[in-house]
């Protein structure tokens, strides 16, 4: 079993633009001994949009809640609509709408400009608003790679079904997990990526207990989207990341994914006093680090400081996107 080595949930959310009300509980600049780039890679940020309700907006069409054109570069941003719909378009002419379920992975590599708004439709209608959103590290030598972005449909996402352990036929389907990235034994998840990663969205509808296996070579968290539950055992309710002890291997230079060792996590949803369960949503985060040094700021992450100093100089120069 991979033991948990904290639990991460105290940061104070905060606006981003006028739309996505988010808690960070992953940033690579934070100085944290014990919770840091370190600890994470390949993941340089995690944004957790916990269910926030929006009334209609009035303006919807010429005023849309959200953020304006920005900058990206070095990096990716995996988004995931859990409730509500999200509007992008960007400087390589991708648009479209993330709706509920689906998932976008941006590709930045070596610079694109994008907005992020609520879609008109929900805009007109107001709700829940319910999303995350990571950033991942590109290794060096992908830094400067064309960008890209994946539109992938909750459709097209493969999904296991979770047995319950904890009863003797083991033949009860307590839950199921979208498997967005990586590799749930024989399935390979939608998303292609530059190093292994494993994301997984999960979500426990019935009582009982499950088992999660992780490469023993990812550093691995857990994030509580929704609800409550037993983590190995702790209890751990939504809005918190749960960050496991570091890797008990390292991947030696032509070991193949499949041969790899895998460390166990085991979820447990108690039953409770209402006849109806609330479901549990979970998001699991395991990835091989990079190991590279690191130098970012603001929506820039490269490599080495030279490379961050010529970012911001392309930028400011017009010469960003060209």
């Amino acid at each position: 079993m991979r033991p948990i080595k904290n639990i991460h949930g105290d940061k104070a959310p905060h606006w981003v633009g006028d739309g996505f009300y988010v808690k960070t509980l992953i940033n690579h600049l934070d100085d944290n001994p014990h919770f840091n780039y370190s600890h994470t890679d390949p993941f340089l940020l995690f944004d957790y949009g916990k269910p926030t309700t929006f009334d209609p907006n009035p303006n919807y069409k010429t005023q849309p809640h959200g953020v304006g054109q920005h900058p990206h570069k070095g990096f990716e941003t995996v988004t995931i609509a859990y409730e509500g719909e999200i509007s992008h378009a960007d400087s390589v002419g991708g648009q479209g709408i993330i709706q509920k379920g689906d998932v976008q992975w941006m590709t930045a590599g070596r610079g694109i400009m994008h907005e992020e708004f609520h879609s008109e439709a929900f805009g007109q209608r107001g709700g829940v608003f319910s999303m995350v959103q990571l950033w991942v590290n590109l290794p060096s030598a992908h830094k400067l790679t064309d960008p890209n972005y994946q539109s992938i449909k909750r459709a097209d996402l493969p999904i296991v079904e979770l047995i319950d352990s904890s009863t003797p036929n083991h033949q009860t389907t307590i839950g199921k997990a979208a498997i967005i990235a990586g590799a749930w034994q024989e399935i390979t998840g939608a998303a292609n990526t530059f190093t292994p990663i494993n994301l997984w969205d999960i979500e426990l509808h019935t009582a009982g207990a499950t088992t999660l296996k992780v490469p023993n070579t990812h550093n691995t968290l857990l994030l509580v989207q929704e609800g409550e539950l037993l983590v190995n055992g702790t209890s751990v309710s939504a809005g918190n990341l749960i960050q496991f002890d570091a890797p008990t291997q390292h991947r030696t230079d032509g070991q193949a994914q499949q041969t790899l060792a895998t460390d166990n996590i085991e979820l447990h949803y108690p039953a409770t006093e209402n006849s109806e369960q609330a479901p549990v949503k979970l998001l699991l985060l395991s990835g091989e680090p990079i190991g590279e040094p690191v130098a970012g700021y603001g929506p820039f992450v490269m490599n080495t400081q030279e490379e961050l100093r010529q970012t911001f100089r392309d930028y400011q120069t017009g010469n960003f996107v060209k």
